[in-house]
């Protein structure tokens, strides 16, 4: 798997796009074991197109698209304001309040960074904060979109792992509130030392609170229908998926009524290219998948780590070390589906809780994101906002170490995680 391996990172680099990378990279495989018959790689990539539980990537796809096509974005950009426009930063605190309320919306970290942007971005500058700053807010917000329900990655997670999606789902919530809180006190702290002013003086009044409240309650309400409907088993994962497109579609269209023939069309074009990046990228791992269970590479990396240490929370630090840094350079997706074969099974092994590393791992590997060289939602916010990659990265150190702190905290104390989960579902 070596040459595999080396052949991956140079095909990266290079720029190939990542589905080819993993798909070439894991032919090769094959070509230096001429024993293995060389009809396995097409197998296992259309059998993994085969797998039922899938079904769901697609389905959340098109229902995230249609979400956003329904204008209950701007509902949940008046309902941020409101609810975070007198503390210090402004817009700041509200572009982190709007990706929270997102995270039943989209589900994409890389779309909810990039929509920002266009909508928030320029105004932050123009009300005297820097575009470091205005980017670096802009791009760690957006980790709490993928944490709250319903998450392509806790998807992706949970399918892969054989790990139960409702009760990732359920375990997103509270991370989610510990990262807004460490985030809006980081822009804050900032905020005071640079002056940067509130974005509301005075306080809503009850009458606007309850506007406010009742436009973006039909996004709030979809993650708590999710939930509801996989505890009392009405849905499966899957069908639960046909269940968010329909509702996405109805508020779009009786509730708001803005989901036009345009906004409908639109939608279905950009569900088509996303649906199509992810599944391709899910079909070709399966042949770099399949020769890194052939040489037991999980087991060698296990051993390797247990000579370590056999402790859980120092084997999950070395494994989050080592996610953090393949991120630097591997989008959260594809180190998703990679890794999860490879240390999960560790970690169930060391007596861990596959929910309560599961949330963690999709932390750190969406990280990656927001870290150069490669990060995606990093490049689309400094793109929108014309801003240099060193600006960036020293502006976005605190939000960094934010996020690590929380992380660590998450590690350390996994009742934090499993408290919803266990309440949910039972222990």
């Amino acid at each position: 798997m070596l040459i595999v391996a080396v052949a991956f990172a140079l095909l990266i680099i290079m720029g190939m796009p990542v589905a080819f990378a993993i798909g070439i990279s894991g032919l090769l495989f094959f070509v230096q074991n001429p024993d293995l018959p060389f009809t396995i790689p097409v197998q296992v990539t259309v059998s993994q197109t085969q797998n039922f539980a899938l079904l769901a990537v697609p389905l959340f796809i098109i229902a995230g698209n249609f979400l956003n096509k329904s204008g209950i974005t701007h509902e949940l950009l008046n309902l941020a304001s409101v609810l975070t426009g007198r503390l210090r930063g402004g817009l700041a605190q509200v572009s982190i309040a709007l990706s929270a309320l997102m995270g039943g919306v989209s589900g994409s970290a890389i779309a909810d960074a990039a929509m920002q942007s266009r909508m928030l971005g320029q105004e932050m500058v123009r009300r005297g904060m820097s575009k470091g700053f205005a980017a670096g807010v802009l791009s760690f917000g957006s980790l709490l979109t993928p944490i709250i329900p319903p998450g392509i990655g806790m998807i992706l997670y949970g399918t892969i792992g054989q790990v139960s999606i409702g009760r990732l789902f359920a375990a997103g919530f509270v991370p989610a509130i510990a990262l807004w809180i460490a985030l809006g006190a980081t822009v804050s702290f900032i905020a005071r030392r640079r002056g940067y002013l509130p974005e509301r003086i005075n306080a809503p009044s009850i009458p606007e609170i309850g506007r406010a409240l009742r436009g973006g309650i039909w996004a709030l309400l979809f993650p708590v229908f999710l939930l509801v409907g996989l505890r009392l088993g009405v849905f499966t994962p899957s069908e639960i998926g046909a269940f968010a497109v329909i509702y996405a579609i109805l508020i779009g269209v009786a509730f708001y009524r803005k989901l036009d023939r345009r906004g409908f069309i639109e939608a279905i074009d950009g569900s088509l290219a996303d649906i199509g990046s992810v599944m391709f990228l899910i079909a070709l791992s399966a042949v770099f998948s399949y020769g890194i269970i052939y040489d037991q590479v999980p087991t060698l990396i296990s051993d390797a780590i247990l000579g370590l240490t056999e402790n859980l929370e120092a084997v999950m630090i070395l494994v989050l070390l080592f996610v953090l840094a393949a991120g630097f350079v591997i989008d959260s997706t594809v180190l998703i589906i990679m890794l999860t074969p490879i240390f999960l099974p560790l970690i169930k092994q060391l007596g861990g809780d596959p929910i309560h590393f599961g949330l963690v791992f999709i932390i750190a590997a969406t990280i990656g994101n927001f870290t150069p060289p490669v990060g995606a939602a990093m490049y689309a916010v400094c793109s929108i906002l014309k801003v240099t990659i060193g600006e960036y990265t020293r502006e976005s150190v605190p939000f960094f170490i934010a996020v690590a702190a929380v992380t660590l905290a998450l590690v350390f104390f996994p009742a934090i995680i499993l408290f919803v989960p266990n309440l949910m579902f039972g222990p």
